[in-house]
């Protein structure tokens, strides 16, 4: 898959970076973590400039979004579950999945949306949930925004400066991940705790 990734930013430069950081977030087997930092790392060979990189990556990824956003906002709920039932096996998402997002967004508010850009899978499936709950669009698209820029940037400047050290990127990302993963549950207990004192 690496290969083919490669192969799709030689061709199409900027471009190819966009559409593909717009696959990752409605085709979630192509992963960011392989995407922004293979382009990272071209941009450290001067073929593209990182800010390009960070730029396209974003775009794609926020076009994305709100294409799922609008998604959720316009397809009644069970219409969505029928169609999940029916087609999302050709996307890797079953309808447990979409349910599980919509949970998570009912319970843990609409700051969800800036974690879960840096999340892989929730990536993909919390602009939908946020449009069925009729969150604000620009609420959507600014966390959204800020989260995405955060996460292309980091997984660009990490090809970028590790690229030649594959083992080394892997041991960064899992560490970033333990680190996004604890911050969530921070918040999750967070709420719980507001919630109890509330009672």
């Amino acid at each position: 898959m690496t290969d083919w990734i490669i192969s799709i930013m030689e061709q199409l430069g900027y471009f190819g970076i966009a559409l593909l950081m717009f696959l990752d977030n409605v085709f979630p087997p192509i992963p960011s973590e392989v995407i922004m930092p293979s382009a990272g790392f071209a941009a450290s060979k001067g073929q593209l400039l990182l800010s390009g990189v960070i730029i396209a990556g974003s775009i794609g990824s926020l076009v994305a979004a709100a294409l799922l956003y609008w998604v959720g906002r316009k397809i009644p709920n069970q219409s969505l579950f029928n169609w999940v039932d029916r087609y999302g096996k050709y996307l890797f998402i079953k309808s447990e999945d979409v349910k599980k997002a919509l949970d998570w967004f009912e319970k843990y508010g609409h700051r969800v949306v800036f974690f879960g850009r840096m999340v892989p899978a929730v990536r993909s499936l919390i602009s939908i949930p946020a449009g069925m709950s009729h969150m604000p669009f620009w609420k959507f698209m600014l966390y959204s925004s800020v989260g995405t820029i955060i996460w292309t940037t980091f997984l660009a400047c990490v090809g970028y400066y590790f690229g030649n050290n594959i083992e080394l990127m892997q041991q960064i990302f899992s560490r970033v991940g333990y680190v996004i993963i604890t911050i969530v549950l921070i918040l999750v207990a967070y709420f719980f705790y507001k919630k109890s004192k509330a009672r």
